[in-house]
């Protein structure tokens, strides 16, 4: 396995594991601001949906396998999933936004690791991930700080 594939696969990892996340914390929010939560939730987990594939897909064409069970994704994940009791709905938006901040390193790194490699391809796929969770920590961001 490459050091690009091996970071790929870290990416996939927190990516799939952000998207779960995302996903319950949609289902369970509650309060004032249900409905634009509820959608911005909705959002961002269908942006991670798609990512998931074109990451995997990206391994597949580097001639490795992507992860496909949950043993293996807890193999290389490093963001830590939701709560068994779910937070109140500014712990929900401030734990999401902390693990974007915490794949926005992921991807530097892997970024870095790419160029490396002059891989690209990879390069501009992890850009475009960067520019989606730059932006969803922003939104996450505003709407906790909002009144």
């Amino acid at each position: 396995m490459t050091q690009v594939v091996k970071y790929l696969k870290t990416v996939q990892a927190n990516t799939y594991t952000l998207y779960l996340k995302t996903q319950n914390f949609h289902w369970h929010v509650t309060g004032e601001q249900f409905f634009s939560v509820h959608k911005l939730l909705e959002a961002q987990y269908q942006d991670l949906g798609a990512a998931i594939d074109d990451i995997a897909e990206r391994i597949v064409m580097l001639g490795d396998k992507a992860l496909g069970t949950f043993e293996e994704l807890l193999t290389y994940k490093t963001i830590a999933e939701a709560p068994e009791k779910i937070p109140a709905t500014k712990a929900m938006l401030t734990n999401l936004m902390d693990d974007h901040y915490k794949v926005i390193e992921c991807l530097k790194e892997c970024t870095r690791i790419a160029q490396d490699h002059d891989d690209i391809v990879t390069d501009n796929l992890m850009a475009d991930r960067l520019a989606f969770h730059e932006k969803a920590a922003w939104m996450l961001r505003a709407t906790t700080h909002a009144k």
